[in-house]
């Protein structure tokens, strides 16, 4: 039987830049270049991979972009550390991203909280646990969505420094509109706000005195409404 179109993959069409860029790259890789390392000029690599200067420099132009490559006095062209947060800040905005974008992400953010178990017991000190406490403490809330806000950020923005890792700390601070989000979305909800059975005061005393696999299934429990929410869209 005769294969209609609707059997094959779609044909996605490659411009010549992208494919040079991805030779580029597998040159790099071949050469187990290192951040520092100096790369080839662009005459080079025109000769190397027998393609114009011009598509050379495009394809180049789309590495600096990314943070994959600078040019330093005297020393040409050098391969850096990618910065791989480059670009998000400025897609990670509500009002481009489709809501189910939007939940995926904050999805993300649920299942990280609960994963960070292990490094909150390895690296906690008591003066994070006062300041943790300090945090609850002073939540008065008002009602205010804003307040909310503030709050939610200051106390689970303490637990990603806790951590002590850096790339989850940047991340929470890229959540910042997806916390925004989900506050403005109950807040316009004809349904009241669900609300944890495990409140954030429970997760500093567990901090305490328990250990990750209860600290885990507490942050669950606090995060529930939240999970719940989520399968409602689907």
């Amino acid at each position: 039987m005769k294969k209609t179109g609707k059997d094959f993959e779609p044909i996605v069409p490659v411009s010549m830049t992208e494919v040079v860029e991805e030779r580029i790259r597998e040159y790099l890789k071949k050469k187990k270049l290192k951040p520092g390392d100096p790369i080839p000029k662009e005459t080079e690599l025109s000769e190397r991979l027998n393609v114009s200067r011009n598509v050379i420099r495009e394809a180049l132009s789309r590495f600096r972009m990314l943070g994959l490559i600078q040019t330093k006095k005297k020393r040409g062209m050098i391969l850096t550390k990618p910065d791989i947060f480059n670009g998000l800040e400025r897609v990670l905005d509500p009002t481009l991203l489709g809501e189910d974008t939007l939940n995926d992400i904050f999805g993300m953010r649920l299942v990280i909280e609960m994963g960070i178990a292990e490094l909150l017991y390895m690296h906690k000190t008591e003066e994070d646990i006062e300041e943790l406490e300090h945090i609850v403490k002073n939540k008065k809330y008002n009602g205010s969505s804003s307040f909310k806000l503030e709050h939610e950020v200051a106390f689970h923005g303490k637990l990603y420094e806790m951590t002590g890792n850096v790339t989850l700390q940047r991340f929470q601070k890229l959540l910042l509109p997806i916390f925004q989000y989900v506050i403005d979305l109950e807040a316009h909800s004809s349904k009241p706000a669900k609300v944890g059975t495990v409140e954030h005061q429970d997760l500093v005393e567990l901090l305490k005195k328990g250990n990750p696999t209860s600290f885990r299934k507490a942050m669950y429990e606090h995060l529930k409404p939240h999970f719940e929410r989520i399968n409602e869209k689907k």
